[in-house]
């Protein structure tokens, strides 16, 4: 289209100013027109650089949008440095180095202008007197920034869209303080929103930020930002990024559909959320890093993760507060790690959450008040040594386990109440601490306390009732005074006894209660002891058992023909070398480290338990102790932790066995970022340094165990041999239980065994079946179900008591 002509109608006060000229280019009109002239350019390609200086309105024609092309060979199309009006201009650049639109001056309005280039920017703001109004403007520019507002600009956009952009889609830097209402920006190759610098400033309402490679919103270097009404989903990278002192507030706004983090943030920066949703993301949907970080969220709403990691993640220093928040349908809720890290979490509900609704490890914090969690594998787990923190007047329901305190962790639970989980309410293991104050735990499928490792737990005024193990139990030798090991138990009550209260201490005396495990189907009453003030004096070591003995165990144990002859051969491989050696003869090397292969239930942590007292009771190994970890026990959450956890785990097995359940979960088949490998690795130097002083059993599914070792030949080289250890048949089951109920004193009616063998010959054998467990569970059922018939007599005879029918059964599912 050829360039038309320009009618500038003057609208001067004077008589002779009010006249209609026409001008051959914009040029022409521009230099002719005064402030408050009309300047209506006629349709057509103006290949001219436009300068507005004056107050003038520049429009193409009535109801002929793009008509109008501004269209120069280079530089900048159109320059405005007066407040002046333009509108339904359709403006194209092709400089790389040069704005399309660029703004310097004064208050103009830009109004239905449609920018489609290939510049530095699509439109840009520039210089502290500059203060446009935007209004429906689009801008089209695969080559650089769709909207700059730069060094102290300001201005409002309104219903503006930018459809393309080879960086970002709308940038602000030096101080700069636009407003953004309902706009969208989409297709940018960097971020949707991005300020940067100190005094740059951001407001964005009722706008939509989406199909961007970068962030969503980006905003760092001390900038601040506050988006409201606001949408960001569907980007590349993360939802929304804050780095390096940057402040952002989100008020109403919606993050969804994020492959990354969904927000991010780090470096001292802060945000605060207040009725906001996030939902759909694939890594966090919160992740606050670093000293000084820290998130504010107020009655916000995080769900539906469709990756594997922790909706909240709160590490490196940083600081989490949830208020009135809620969390669900995630793998994990919240999870703070590292010393000075620390989470307050207020009237908020964590539910529906596949593994730990609330983890702190590494000397981390995290108080709960007046919170729900429920439907939660782990209630919340404190991990380690120096973590801590509050539960308190909390309820957990529905959990697998309520509360579980490890490895020196020290947590205060107070009037809490753990409600129907179906394992025990509180597991307290590897000298865990913590004190528990005022707890309830109600229809346990397990214990209600449980307590071993001689932990330090103190429990004070709480209560247990339909715990189907027992309220209390202190395993591993309970309480020990004067050494200052095992459990503190006051005024502690349960529904089975009258209850667990100790009897008022002497001066020197520390007063603890233990309660025995009565074997698998109960718990008898708690028992008071009171601590002498005397040492105590240490109980002799059980003496070693011969590799006779030892084996004679694994001879007894139901199946595992392939296995025995398996460990048989490499123990007799072992004695042989051994008995050469001290005939003065070479000896083979014997690899004592061992793959076991096959489905859970069957067997191998027995056999890796005895595989360690028979090369203990031939002199290979100093104890032959047994120390089972997994990934969970190796791999921390940040770069460093996990060299530390292995070596850790690794120290506890010397002299023993180090036995890693799923390792191939060290190894996952879409690793990331994952610290598996660094594991693996630590393990591999280790093996390697100390190789006389622990044998390692790596185990785990026979196709997954393959693909670990082929993946990581560093680690197959290690090893000497595989077992596999096949799934049990229908007869291996049923010995199982035979030897269950021999143990247990009960006896099988006659008919019994016989549908016993029927029951698991139709067992479905699928991915959920226990082999070993499954016989065990099998017979627990029955003795349930026993146990309800025989209530109903009321002289039961020795044979009802001890006899299990084939009606005792449960029902194939």
């Amino acid at each position: 289209m050829a360039q038309g002509t320009v009618q500038v109608t003057h609208t001067g006060t004077s008589r002779w100013r009010r006249r209609t000229g026409e001008y051959a280019s914009l040029a022409a009109a521009l230099e002719a027109a005064a402030d408050g002239d009309v300047l209506t350019v006629a349709p057509g390609t103006y290949r001219e650089n436009l300068v507005v200086e004056r107050a003038v309105t520049l429009r193409g024609p009535e109801n002929a949008p793009g008509s109008v092309r501004i269209a120069p060979v280079d530089g900048v199309p159109l320059t405005v440095r007066a407040s002046a009006v333009v509108h339904d201009l359709h403006v194209e650049g092709q400089d790389a180095a040069s704005p399309a639109v660029l703004v310097e001056e004064g208050t103009p309005e830009l109004r239905d202008v449609r920018v489609v280039t290939r510049s530095a920017a699509g439109i840009e703001v520039r210089g502290s007197s500059a203060r446009p109004t935007v209004r429906r403007c689009a801008v089209d520019n695969p080559a650089g920034v769709g909207i700059a507002v730069l060094d102290g600009a300001g201005g409002v956009f309104e219903e503006c869209e930018v459809v393309a952009a080879g960086q970002a889609g709308v940038a602000v830097r030096g101080g700069a303080h636009p407003r953004l209402e309902r706009c969208k920006v989409h297709h940018a190759s960097g971020s949707g929103l991005s300020a940067t610098g100190e005094n740059s400033a951001l407001e964005a309402v009722g706008c939509e930020i989406y199909e961007v490679r970068g962030s969503g919103v980006h905003i760092t270097g001390r900038a601040t930002a506050h988006l409201t009404d606001c949408d960001v989903h569907r980007t590349t990278a993360d939802g929304v990024t804050l780095d390096t002192d940057a402040v952002l507030t989100l008020a109403d706004c919606r993050i969804h559909d994020i492959p990354e983090n969904a927000i991010d943030l780090r470096s001292r920066s802060v945000l605060t959320l207040t009725r906001t949703t996030v939902r759909q993301f694939g890594r966090n949907g919160l992740s606050v890093w670093d000293p000084g970080t820290r998130v504010d969220a107020n009655q916000c709403e995080i769900f539906d993760s469709t990756g594997d990691y922790p909706a909240v993640w709160v590490s490196d220093g940083a600081t989490a507060v949830l208020d009135s928040c809620r969390v669900h349908d995630v793998p994990d809720a919240l999870f703070v790690l590292d010393r000075g890290s620390r989470a307050d979490v207020v009237d908020s509900d964590l539910s529906q959450v596949r593994n730990t609704a609330v983890s702190v490890s590494d000397g981390a914090t995290a108080q709960l008040d007046d919170c729900r969690i429920r439907d939660a594998a782990t209630g919340a787990w404190f991990r380690d040594h120096g973590s801590g923190g509050t539960l308190s007047n909390c309820t957990l329901d529905g959990t697998q386990t309520g509360v579980i305190v490890t490895k020196g962790a020290d947590p205060t639970v107070e009037r809490c109440t753990v409600d129907s989980p179906a394992e025990a309410g509180v597991y307290v293991s590897a000298g865990g601490r913590g004190s528990f104050l005022n707890c309830r735990v109600t229809g346990s499928g397990g214990y209600g306390f449980h307590v071993i490792d001689g932990s330090r737990t103190t429990l004070r005024k709480c209560r247990t009732e339909r715990c189907a193990r027992g309220g209390y139990e202190f395993a591993d030798g309970g309480a020990d005074a004067a050494s200052g090991t095992g459990p503190v138990v006051e005024d502690c009550t349960s529904d089975e006894s009258v209850g667990l209260r100790a009897p008022a201490a002497a001066p020197e005396a520390a007063v603890q209660t233990v309660s025995h495990s009565a074997g698998l189907l109960g718990a008898i009453p708690g028992q008071r002891t009171e601590a002498e003030p005397s040492a105590p004096v240490a109980e002799p070591a059980p003496p070693a058992r011969s590799s006779k003995d030892v084996l004679g165990e694994l001879d007894a144990l139901v199946g595992l023909e392939s296995v025995k002859r398996e460990v048989r051969a490499l123990t007799d491989m072992i004695e042989v070398g051994r008995r050469r050696q001290q005939a003065g003869l070479k000896a083979a090397s014997v690899k004592r480290h061992l793959v076991f292969t096959g489905s859970p239930g069957t067997g191998k942590t027995t056999v890796a338990r005895l595989y360690g007292e028979i090369l203990a009771s031939l002199g290979v190994l100093e104890k032959g102790h047994l120390v089972e970890v997994s990934r969970v026990d190796l791999v921390g959450e940040h770069i460093g932790s996990t060299a530390i956890r292995t070596q850790e785990a690794f120290e506890k097995a010397r002299g023993g066995v180090l036995f890693i359940d799923e390792a191939y979960a060290l190894s996952p088949e879409d690793a990331g970022r994952d610290f598996g490998k660094e594991a693996i690795d630590t393990l591999v130097k280790l093996m390697e340094d100390h190789r006389d002083a622990v044998v390692v059993i790596v185990a785990g599914y026979t196709a997954e165990m393959e693909r670990f070792l082929s993946v990581n030949p560093g680690v197959a080289s290690r090893f000497s041999r595989t077992i596999t250890f096949s799934d049990y048949g229908p007869e291996d089951l049923l010995r199982i239980v035979e030897q269950q109920a021999e143990e247990h004193e009960y006896r099988l009616a006659p008919g019994a065994a016989e549908a016993l063998r029927t029951y698991f010959t139709q067992l479905p054998k699928g991915p959920a079946f226990g082999n070993g467990r499954t016989a065990r569970q099998t017979f627990e059922a029955m003795v349930e179900r026993h146990a309800s018939r025989v209530a109903q007599l009321a002289e039961p005879s020795t044979d009802d008591l001890t006899l299990l029918y084939a009606e005792d059964l449960p029902e194939l599912l």
